[in-house]
């Protein structure tokens, strides 16, 4: 625990401000972090005001609310990103208090000052802090003066061979958006141009710098609070190795790196935190991040100056309520007590509407069922050996490509490392989600693979072991899921079938020929070919490594087999005319009808590049006519508040350019079409 004795001018501090009551609180934020400060709120009595677009209007976070004001529009910029609607909307529901969340506003400097000139309590640190550490440029300067252990800052313009790779990074914001890892100084110009876009669009500012990349390392962060009457807390540590695209998937408390090297790194971090806090007279809840190595060596990346998305982890180790203890110190409560320690552990799992085989593409669409088995606490510290489930989605609710695309946190709490690791991974494993492309598979087998469960696992996970093969041999083997689907659509259409003359509609007195069914499962198609004989089931072919196969009972939801002389219970359901999901406790699968499926890629002209994605075309690097060489980007598509670049797949000529920068695209839509050699000749 540290005691702020001075202000940032070194100035003796005021007298400590007098408490102010807080009565209702507006989340200027949206989906699962709103929910959060929503929860905490009701347990003190206090009245919540949402804020929503369009697009989300039948979000859970709205239902929930109080009361909610509009805020038309859809993309951030119209909406969360509009600090002077956002205010005028605390006013108008009658709120005092304003909880940004994290992302959006939540580390804009202005709009915490706009807000305390509103006259409205702010819940997060001082307007000064916020700038200081928003800025990656000047945060670096003012933490290597307070003997914070700092990465040098480069100069884009002035980067030489020696220095490669080099990371470039958003000044403002993080999530891993706006960032960009170059390796040859031929890409540092596109790679500045590109990032400062992307940090222009997920967060006002266009600022980005450079500074050396360090290819592997444990991603160790600490969390921080701070009261205004100088009382700094550092609530342990937390690690957030397992990272894709510079963005978080699995978070931890404590550190593995920090238990394996012990005690005196453990101290030496929580020191530098504070005295990072310290050195902006920082009060409220935040972050600082380092990146460390095996040796215990450590580095200074940046204080996120708000609620971190894996703050549960930290509040499950700790006992404490990070939300209330905001809401305390906003309004103007000390600290007291001794600086809490850590117990236990916990591990977070974020659910992604992704899909981490293509690529990461992110994927939109309706959910049309949630289901995560076991949750014993929602957005609440759960029982020793308990689940908590922080959700911003529910069934039916529709993922759009304007915001992230995170639907819920997972989150285990258990005496040891391993079991938080394998409970987790059983709850993920059971979990039903259906409709969207989702990146819980690659979880499961994250949490179990060898180096995640022996701490081992650093920032380069997902580059040592590609998500592809990560996931080849989890979930259910498609070929069991496509008899399950067959034999229990196969039951449906019985089901939907009348009754003529008292026989019902396939019966036969003769022998029947085997029924097929076909199903697609990513880019491979499987023939399920059956019949029935006396109550039999007979196949025309065994599934792989299977020597024997009883029907035991099949309807339209669930197929009971006994396999190889194992009952095995088969959950099946119908999303839409085109999609059957498998669900076992051996893992799930998702296939399509082949008959009734159309891939759009399918339909369009030969060469031609299809947006894999809804999104926007935000710029586009060739024009008709040009040669291009294998993997050249050719334009770029915003979505989920991310680009993804559209490449050549091959050399040769642009025949045909069918969007520009600004066009509103739905996936399948045909971008471009690229004409090889081959082609070429042959007209």
């Amino acid at each position: 625990m540290t005691t702020i004795p001075e202000t940032l001018d070194g100035s003796e501090p005021a007298t400590s401000p007098a408490p102010t009551a807080i009565t209702s609180v507006l989340v200027a934020n949206r989906g699962e972090i709103a929910r959060r400060v929503f929860a905490t709120c009701r347990t003190r009595g206090l009245a919540t005001v949402a804020v929503y677009s369009d697009a989300d209007a039948a979000s859970p976070h709205v239902a929930e609310a109080d009361s909610a004001v509009h805020l038309p529009g859809v993309t951030p910029s119209e909406t969360y990103l509009r600090g002077d609607l956002i205010i005028e909307a605390a006013q108008r529901a009658g709120a005092d208090a304003v909880h940004p969340g994290y992302g959006f506003l939540s580390e804009n400097a202005d709009f915490a000052r706009a807000v305390q000139d509103a006259g409205l309590v702010w819940i997060g640190p001082d307007s000064a802090a916020i700038e200081v550490m928003g800025s990656k440029v000047e945060s670096k300067q003012r933490m290597q003066d307070a003997g914070v252990p700092v990465l040098e800052r480069l100069d884009p313009a002035a980067i030489t061979e020696a220095e490669l790779p080099v990371l470039v990074k958003a000044s403002a914001g993080g999530g891993g958006r706006g960032m960009r890892v170059v390796r040859t100084l031929a890409e540092v110009g596109g790679a500045v141009e590109s990032a400062s876009r992307e940090a222009a669009s997920a967060f006002g500012d266009p600022t980005v710098f450079c500074e050396r990349y360090l290819e592997s390392g444990h991603h160790v962060e600490v969390q921080v609070m701070a009261d205004a009457h100088g009382t700094v807390w550092a609530l342990g540590e937390r690690e957030c190795s397992l990272q894709r695209r510079h963005q978080k998937v699995i978070e931890e408390a404590p550190s593995p790196l920090v238990e394996r090297i012990g005690d005196d790194l453990r101290e030496r971090l929580l020191t530098a935190a504070r005295d990072a806090a310290a050195a902006v007279d920082y009060r409220g809840a935040g972050t600082v991040e380092f990146l460390a190595d095996a040796s215990g060596d450590f580095f200074f990346l940046e204080m996120n100056t708000r609620l971190q998305v894996e703050h549960p982890v930290t509040e499950c180790v700790t006992g404490l309520d990070l939300v209330g203890l905001q809401l305390d110190v906003a309004a103007g409560e000390a600290l007291t007590g001794e600086e809490p320690t850590m117990t236990g552990h916990s591990i977070e799992a974020r659910l992604y509407a992704e899909d981490p085989a293509a690529d990461w593409q992110p994927q939109s669409g309706t959910l049309h069922l949630v289901e995560i088995p076991g949750v014993a606490a929602h957005f609440a510290i759960p029982p020793m050996h308990g689940i908590r489930l922080d959700s911003g989605v529910a069934d039916g609710s529709e993922v759009g490509t304007h915001y992230d695309p995170m639907l819920a946190k997972v989150i285990s709490r258990a005496p040891t490392r391993e079991q938080a690791a394998r409970e987790l991974a059983a709850t993920l494993r059971h979990a039903r989600v259906h409709g969207i492309t989702t990146n819980r598979d690659l979880l499961v087998a994250s949490l179990l693979h060898p180096d995640f469960l022996s701490g081992e696992a650093d920032t380069r996970f997902y580059t040592k072991h590609d998500p592809a093969g990560l996931t080849a041999d989890s979930g259910l083997d498609p070929h069991l899921g496509a008899l399950a689907a067959a034999l229990a659509d196969a039951a449906y259409d019985r089901s939907e079938t009348k009754v003529l003359g008292g026989i019902a509609s396939g019966f036969r007195t003769v022998p029947a020929l085997f029924q097929q069914r076909r199903y697609a499962v990513g880019e491979g198609e499987l023939t399920v070919a059956y019949r029935l004989r006396r109550g039999r089931l007979e196949l025309e072919r065994l599934p792989d490594g299977v020597r024997d196969v009883v029907l035991l009972s099949a309807t339209p939801q669930q197929v009971v087999l006994r396999i190889d002389g194992v009952r095995r219970a088969y959950r099946v359901d119908r999303v839409g005319e085109e999609q059957v999901v498998v669900d076992s406790p051996q893992g799930g699968v998702v296939l399509r009808v082949v008959p009734r499926f159309v891939d759009p890629s399918a339909q369009a002209p030969a060469g031609a590049l299809v947006a894999p994605m809804p999104g926007s075309v935000v710029r586009v690097a060739v024009a008709e006519g040009a040669h291009v060489e294998a993997g050249q980007p050719l334009l770029w598509l915003e979505a989920m508040k991310m680009e993804h670049v559209v490449a050549a797949p091959a050399a040769g000529v642009v025949a045909h350019l069918a969007v520009s920068a600004g066009d509103q695209v739905a996936q399948g839509t045909t971008l471009a079409v690229v004409e090889t050699a081959d082609e070429t000749m042959e007209q």
